[in-house]
Parts: structure tokens; C-alpha cells; sequence
């Protein structure tokens, strides 16, 4: 019954993402940023979807569960902060550029070198990212469907491609509204249904008052400031935050969406965290036959509740999948092969060599969701590398006139090169075993899980500010002319 309900949901899903082909009407603008037409509402929405999904709602509830109150709220509230510092400092002044990715800032600021090494970093960090959720959506057909978790991952892989294919940002914006209102809703049923039936609890030490999870490096709290800040300065430089802040109708639109999605992922995610502590002593011995969160909704909870949440965290994934094929292609299409040239925004080419590019990059995800079958790991991978790499450079090149196409090589190199090196001689990647590419040695032990994070960035900011000073500054590129998406005449496009 539980499947059937969630086969039904994902029916209305694909039919919403077919429905956006009309939208799209063979324009490339259309396709890459929905016209640029999207108001606040619809955008906010969209923004939250990155965290309500199921990688990172089952992540952070197998965090919770297993490190703790504040292991699993580091997720969402990091996410949460990134969407904030967006709109406070970067929304309107880069959606004022009229840029179409953000390597397209890093050309305009730092030169062609720039573009392309921001557009490698960020297509390779967010094939991690897509890898995340396909990982919960093949546990969720392992669980409920009895699928090997292998042939789950392989058999999502169609569906997505499909609707993103035909309806590029406008599939993204139709899937995500559906997704969304889904999941609002049975998250709060699910926090009603907790606090009204088997009531809120927590183990000693695990729940909000535990302190220890934040002060004291045995209870994991390196690890958990690692992944707050990892999200929320890492996030800064999604590729698919940026687009679809770019998306925004307006500079004014876009600011007022990242504060809208901010509270809303406050108040509709960490609350997750509490249900989680309490699905400890629901789910009791249980817990060890899948993801908690799957555990109480397939064994525990009210069928039509679980087909309700499921629906949503499905839908979720969907639309977050879809933003990351659409962003990542974009990327490679406009800033790494220069398809169609200067006039691209504009060229028929780049639609269908968008859509091709999706299927290299849906092929990476599945490799590396068949590597290292964790949730929210990935997720904070992502943005971990991002961190050791790009958000010095991004932050400080807009706000500092010092430093150019080398401080960003310097930055990038020793950042991540520092991450990478730690990454593969530490045993743990946040708390869970390496088994993406650990290289055994006893020089580096578990206890540098979470510290390297820090390490990494401070390498790239210190290799930055040294570069920047020591060098003479270099004649700055001339950003390129931006060609609108949308005509200064057309009306934006109804969603």
C-alpha cells in the first residue's frame, strides 16, 4: 500500500515535469533559468527543496540518531545559514550581472583560467551531491520494494533524465512546487503525530541539551562544526543555488526568496532531529534494518502518514536531482566546451547539448552513489571540497580588489590539494568509514575527522591574501558582454 501511494505521487510528479515542456517552447532562455521569470514564492520554494530532500533528510536523521541532537540539525541549520548569507551579501549584486552560471562570474572577475577550474571543482563536487540522493532514494526501493540496491540506483537514472530533459528549469520549478507543498505537509503531520502518539525523547547526552555534541571532540563536536560550516559557506557556491537565483525575476525577488527559504528550512527541517532521538526508542532494535527514518515510517507510523512523508521525500530527490543535472550541464556546455560561443544564451545548440551533457554526469552520480552508499555524508562532501577550493575566492573577489586569475590557483590548488590529501588518508569521512578511496598509513588517525575541514580552508584563504599581496595586480579581464536570456520586451512566463 505504502509503494502504491508513492508510485501514484511520483505519476502527478512526472506529469507536472512533462507539463513544463510547454513552458520551454524551444527557447534556450526558457530552458537554462525558466525566463528569468520567477517571482520570491516560487523561488523560496525551490531554494528549500536543496535541504528537504532525502539525502538530506535521511542523512540528518541517521546523524541524529546515532551522534545526536546537534550531529543531525547541522545539516539543515548550515544549509539554512548559506541561503541567509546569500541573500545578505551576494543575491541582488550577482543577479544584477546578468550572468547565466556562476563560473561565468569567475571569468568576468578572474579571467578564462578561473572559469574553467571553477567549472571542473564544481561539476565534480556535484556529482557527489547527485550520488547522495540517489543513495536514499535506492535504499528507499530496497526497503519498500525488495529492489537490490544496485538495480534501485540504475533504474531512477530514467525517470529524472526524462522530465529534466524536456523541461529543463521550468521541469525543476513544476516538480519542485508539487514536491514541496507534499512534504510541508507531512512534515508536520509526522511532528503531530510523534508529539501526540509515542511522545518526544532522547537518549542521555544525545538530545538538544547534550553540549558535549558541540564542545567536546570525543562526542563528535569537530565533526559537527566541520559540517555546519562546511554547508554553510561551502553552499555559497552551488552551482544550482546560484542558477536559480539567477532565475529570480528581479535582484529585489531573488534577496527576499533566500531569506523566505532560510526560515523555512529552520522551522520544517531541524525539528527533524527530534523525531528522529524519539524513533531511538520507538524503532528500538529495528533501527539496524535500514535507514531510522525509513524504519519508523515503514514499520511504525500510520500507512497513509508514511505514504504522505515517503511521497514527499521522493519528490524531493527528484527535484533535487534534476536541479544538479540541469546546473552541472549548464556548466560544462557554456564554461568548460563554450558551445555556440559568445551569442550561447541564445544558440539552439546549447539546449541540445545540455541535455546530452546530462548523461555523462547521471552516470558519474550512479558511480559514486554504488561506491559509497552513505546520505548525508555526501552531501557535506560536496560542499566540503567547495570550501577548500572556490568560497575564498568567490567571497573575497567580490569585496576585495587585490587578487587575480593566480591567488584563485594558489587558493584552489593548496586548498584542495590539503582536503584531498587528508581526505584520502583518513579513516572516517564525518564519523562513517572511507570507502570512497582511503589509502591505509598510520600517520593519520580518525581523531583528524572533521579539524581538516577547517585546515583546508584556512590553506586556501592564507595561500589567497599571500598571492593577492605579493603580486603586482594584473590588468583585469573585461567582462564579456552578457547577452539577456529574456528580451528587454518580453513578458516573464506564468508559473
Amino acid at each position: 500500500m505504502i509503494i502504491t501511494g508513492v508510485a501514484v505521487c511520483l505519476v502527478v510528479l512526472l506529469g507536472a515535469g512533462f507539463y513544463s515542456t510547454r513552458k520551454v517552447r524551444g527557447d534556450t532562455g526558457n530552458f537554462l533559468l525558466a525566463g528569468r521569470s520567477l517571482g520570491a514564492p516560487i523561488l523560496a520554494v525551490l531554494l528549500m527543496s536543496q535541504v528537504i530532500d532525502s539525502n538530506a533528510t535521511l542523512g540528518s536523521a541517521d546523524l541524529a540518531a546515532g551522534f545526536g541532537f546537534w550531529a543531525g540539525a547541522a545539516m539543515p541549520l548550515g544549509v539554512a545559514l548559506s541561503v541567509l548569507l546569500v541573500g545578505l551579501f551576494f543575491a541582488k549584486k550577482l543577479r544584477a550581472t546578468g550572468v547565466v552560471t556562476l563560473p561565468e562570474y569567475f571569468a568576468q572577475r578572474f579571467g578564462r583560467g578561473t572559469e574553467i577550474t571553477a567549472s571542473v571543482l564544481t561539476v565534480g563536487s556535484f556529482g557527489i551531491l547527485l550520488a547522495g540522493n540517489l543513495v536514499a532514494l535506492g535504499y528507499l526501493l530496497e526497503y519498500f520494494v525488495g529492489l537490490d540496491y544496485t538495480v534501485a540506483v540504475l533504474v531512477l537514472i530514467p525517470f529524472v533524465l526524462a522530465y529534466t530533459m524536456a523541461g529543463g528549469m521550468f521541469a525543476s520549478v513544476y516538480t519542485g512546487v508539487v514536491q514541496f507543498a507534499v512534504m510541508a505537509v507531512g512534515i508536520v503531520c509526522l511532528l503531530g503525530w510523534v508529539a501526540f502518539g509515542p511522545g518526544f525523547s532522547a537518549p542521555e547526552g544525545l538530545g538538544i541539551g547534550g553540549l558535549g555534541q558541540l564542545t567536546d571532540p570525543a562526542q563528535g563536536a569537530a565533526i559537527n562544526w566541520a559540517t555546519l560550516i562546511a554547508l554553510g559557506l561551502g553552499n555559497i557556491v552551488a552551482i544550482d543555488l546560484m542558477q536559480r537565483v539567477f532565475s529570480a525575476k528581479s535582484p529585489h525577488a531573488a534577496q527576499r526568496a533566500c531569506f523566505s527559504a532560510a526560515t523555512g528550512i529552520l522551522v520544517l527541517c531541524v525539528p527533524l532531529s527530534f523525531v528522529a532521538l524519539a524513533a531511538i526508542s520507538i524503532v528500538g532494535d529495528s533501527a539496524v534494518d535500514g535507514p531510522i527514518l525509513y524504519v519508523l515510517l515503514g514499520e511504525y507510523a500510520p500507512k497513509w502518514l508514511s505514504i504522505l512523508v515517503l511521497s514527499g521525500l521522493v519528490t524531493a530527490s527528484l527535484t533535487t536531482i534534476s536541479g544538479v543535472l540541469l546546473s552541472t550541464a549548464t556548466v560544462l556546455v557554456r564554461n568548460l566546451f563554450r558551445v555556440g560561443g559568445e551569442h550561447a544564451a541564445m544558440s539552439s545548440d546549447v539546449m541540445r547539448a545540455t541535455r546530452l551533457c546530462m548523461l555523462p554526469m547521471a552516470a558519474f552520480g550512479a558511480l559514486v552513489a554504488l561506491r559509497v552508499p552513505q546520505t548525508g555524508i555526501l552531501l557535506t562532501l560536496t560542499f566540503d571540497l567547495l570550501l577548500a577550493s572556490l568560497v575564498v575566492p568567490f567571497i573575497l573577489g567580490l569585496f576585495w580588489k587585490r587578487g587575480d586569475g593566480r591567488a584563485v590557483a594558489a587558493a584552489a590548488i593548496c586548498g584542495i590539494g590539503v582536503r584531498v590529501g587528508f581526505f584520502v588518508l583518513t579513516p572516517t569521512i564525518y564519523g562513517v568509514d572511507n570507502t570512497l578511496f582511503y589509502i591505509p598509513n598510520d600517520l593519520v588517525t580518525a581523531a583528524a575527522d572533521g579539524w581538516t575541514t577547517f585546515l583546508g580552508a584556512i590553506v586556501a584563504l592564507v595561500a589567497y591574501v599571500t598571492v593577492a599581496l605579493v603580486t603586482r595586480p594584473a590588468t583585469q579581464p573585461q567582462p564579456p558582454v552578457v547577452v539577456p536570456v529574456v528580451a528587454p520586451e518580453r513578458q516573464p512566463v506564468a508559473v
